[in-house]
């Protein structure tokens, strides 16, 4: 008898909007769950994991939703690269921040599949590219608007003769790479251990996540990202 193919792995990923659909007399999260397996069940996927996000709006940035840190954390640990979801509604609800999820797990080479067989990450949809556009265009103008804001406050303190403060902070510039490097300056749950601030300015670097200039951040300039905006001075 020939040796059983091995099945791909993937992990599953819940969200439910407001705290009334938590509770052992809700169905939300068993509904989504029972989708998931069945999909997992008849595509040939083995769920190795399920990460809940319980009483979070779909509009909430993903990057603040620790189900989803904790799914990314399994992501690099395990080597998984396939994420279910129920509907693309339950990943995220608002569409901005739908896109700037799945761009941030496309180059981690992750898919997003739902239980009605949707890719999510399909690169190759018009529609979804254009979409993909949008989001980051989005996010780099929201970025811009917000450095305007600083410079403007700056310039009118200065205009009052009070002490202005130097570059913006790395929070306002990089803001994903700054939570991106906050995750992955965590402590391994089995070994207590952290990445050094080098290795994290490659893993930034390889997720695309580089300074205005398209340079790798140094270790000195993750360090600061880490420590907090008090001690930020960002690099451009």
């Amino acid at each position: 008898m020939g040796k059983k193919a091995e099945k791909t792995r993937a992990v599953a990923y819940l969200r439910t909007s407001s705290a009334a659909n938590v509770g052992a007399d809700k169905d939300s999260d068993a509904r989504q769950r029972a989708a998931i397996q069945r999909y997992a069940k008849s595509t040939g996927y083995e769920l190795v994991g399920e990460f809940f996000d319980a009483a979070v709006s779909g509009a909430d940035p993903l990057e603040a939703r620790p189900g989803f840190a904790a799914l990314l954390d399994t992501l690099e640990g395990n080597g998984t690269r396939v994420v279910i979801v129920e509907d693309a509604s339950r990943f995220a609800r608002d569409l901005i921040t739908q896109e700037l999820g799945i761009l941030s797990l496309i180059r981690r080479g992750v898919r997003v599949l739902t239980s009605g067989g949707d890719d999510l990450t399909e690169s190759e949809d018009p529609t979804r590219k254009l979409m993909r556009q949008v989001a980051g265009a989005f996010a780099e103008y929201e970025r811009a608007r917000l450095v305007a804001k600083l410079r403007h406050a700056r310039d009118r303190k200065r205009d009052r003769g009070e002490r202005v403060e130097g570059r913006p902070p790395a929070h306002v510039l990089y803001p994903e790479a700054v939570a991106e490097a906050k995750r992955l300056r965590r402590a391994s749950p089995k070994t207590g251990e952290r990445r050094s601030y080098r290795d994290i300015s490659a893993a930034l670097a390889k997720a695309g996540l580089v300074t205005k200039a398209g340079k790798a951040f140094t270790a000195t300039a993750v360090k600061r990202m880490v420590e907090g905006p008090a001690s930020e001075r960002s690099e451009q």
